[in-house]
């Protein structure tokens, strides 16, 4: 994500987490994932749809969310959810945080809560996908400085010239998962 301006070090008080969305969080996720203007259009929509089949679909969708907000504004969100085919791997598919927030530790936070959320679904493994290109840099280093490490590289993945890198953080057992 590229940084915008912002208060550096602005406090997180009165930060409410929570699981789940609500129906005005797809308009809200989508203005805080094409703030950062890290995304393309066709990205910012996905992001959206993911919240929308989470909405339609409940839990069937396989999509879990975490929302960050204060004083009753989203400020930032995960998803994740299990890789079908695997027993205990999960993708985070998203983490993004509005950009007046970033550089306060609510990446950071997130990112912590929703590792303990997958170990509590049975996670074993957890994977983040970004790209290659350098104005991603500051990602991949927020990857690494979170206990990520770089599995994979795959050059011209989403462009020419457009690397895919697989990061993956192994959280340990979980205890009951009852994947398969």
């Amino acid at each position: 994500m590229r940084a915008l301006a912002r208060t550096p070090g602005a406090p997180l008080d009165g930060l409410r987490l929570r699981d789940g969305p609500r129906p005005d969080d797809a308009a809200a996720v989508r203005a805080i994932v094409a703030a950062t203007g890290a995304f393309s259009s066709q990205e910012v929509a996905i992001a959206v749809e993911l919240v929308n089949e989470a909405l339609e679909r409940g839990a069937a969708s396989g999509y879990h969310f975490l929302f960050a907000s204060q004083e009753d504004a989203l400020v930032g969100y995960t998803c994740f959810g299990p890789i079908p085919g695997t027993r205990s791997s999960f993708d985070l598919y998203w983490i993004a945080v509005d950009p007046r927030h970033q550089g306060a530790g609510l990446g950071r936070r997130l990112l912590a809560e929703s590792e303990a959320r997958v170990r509590a679904l049975g996670g074993t493994r957890l994977y983040a996908d970004t790209s290659g290109r350098p104005d991603y840099a500051r990602t991949r280093a927020f990857y690494a400085a979170q206990g990520f490490r770089l599995d994979a590289l795959l050059e011209d993945f989403y462009a020419p010239g457009d690397a895919k890198a697989v990061f993956v953080k192994p959280l340990g057992e979980a205890a009951g998962s009852g994947r398969t």
